[in-house]
């Protein structure tokens, strides 16, 4: 006959498993974040916030470990090495450089692209639908951005023909930007003068050379060292009265006339949902590249001010954000 302390014991003895399992610590996954630029964003606080909303919390289970190469490309591909050291789950990358840094440095760890331009030119995925390898995300690429983007422009400068475009030497995709650009800029008539740098001392001659040019509005090719020089580049087409044009809202805040493209935020807020689905298991191989769905509009009426422009209602009715 079984004693009252023999079934305490051998309850005690079923108990202590599941006790046990209840109080082992969630499992820790570890994301590297990899850029060149030189800190955080509100993008980066979306891809964040979308983590800890799917239920990634960090300091329990969640590590993030940010890279900021400040412009830096010897100090990225280290950082892109000291990831693969650390043996992270997966890296997030902030642009197409970095994204292909990141390939270069592993071909095994997961790579979501937060944001990228044309990957499969850059010869980061085998295809959109079907990326293959090791990388998948979101990417920039939309046939209608370029056309749009000088459509605006030549609405705030209507008899303007000649316009500067301006790209970081050293983008993998500037070839890509300007074979976009071309057709519509032909169909418009518009003359274009392409300028490429790739060093903070290079800026000041270019807008000279613009200058010589007679350019009457500039467009900008989105990139880690123009996003680090943004504010310089930002002022020095206001000092040289040209309405200028960019990729995305960051360098419109400040200073830019004008941004047309993806809205970052909701692109890294797809990244987490991209480096959700690959902590639980699945292949970046499997997981198709996405197009941005999203694109917002932002004027900077300050800067319209500067340049003595005035900036179309209907325009301005059709933005996302005007900085007053």
């Amino acid at each position: 006959m079984t004693t009252r302390r023999e079934l305490l014991i051998a309850l005690g003895a079923l108990a202590a498993p599941l006790i046990a399992n209840a109080q082992q610590p969630d499992k820790v996954y570890r994301i590297g974040y990899l850029a060149l630029t030189s800190g955080p964003d509100v993008a980066d606080s979306a891809f964040r916030d979308q983590l800890r909303t799917l239920g990634y919390v960090e300091g329990r289970n969640l590590a993030i470990e940010f890279r900021w190469a400040d412009g830096n490309e010897a100090r990225l591909h280290e950082m892109a090495a000291e990831l693969v050291r650390l043996k992270v789950d997966a890296i997030v990358t902030r642009s197409t450089f970095v994204a292909i840094a990141a390939k270069r440095a592993t071909s095994t760890i997961p790579i979501v692209m937060g944001n990228s331009a044309d990957p499969v030119a850059a010869g980061v995925v085998a295809s959109l639908a079907h990326p293959g390898g090791n990388v998948t995300g979101s990417s920039q690429i939309s046939p209608v951005l370029s056309g749009k983007r000088l459509q605006l422009l030549r609405e705030i400068v209507p008899k303007s023909t000649r316009f500067a475009v301006l790209l970081w030497k050293n983008s993998p995709t500037g070839a890509f930007f300007v074979s976009e650009i071309r057709p519509a800029a032909r169909q418009m008539g518009i003359d274009l003068f392409v300028h490429e740098i790739n060093a903070p001392e290079e800026i000041a001659g270019v807008f000279n050379a613009m200058k010589r040019e007679r350019a009457q509005a500039l467009i900008v090719q989105a990139a880690p060292f123009i996003t680090n020089n943004g504010e310089r580049i930002a002022g020095l087409a206001i000092e040289h009265r040209l309405p200028s044009m960019f990729e995305n809202r960051a360098i419109a805040d400040s200073g830019g006339l004008i941004s047309y493209g993806a809205n970052m935020t909701e692109m890294f807020r797809r990244a987490a949902f991209y480096a959700d689905k690959i902590l639980k298991g699945a292949k970046p191989a499997d997981l198709p590249v996405e197009q941005p769905t999203k694109f917002e509009m932002v004027i900077n009426l300050k800067t319209a001010k500067a340049l003595r422009l005035t900036i179309p209602q209907s325009m301005l009715l059709q933005a996302d954000e005007v900085i007053k």
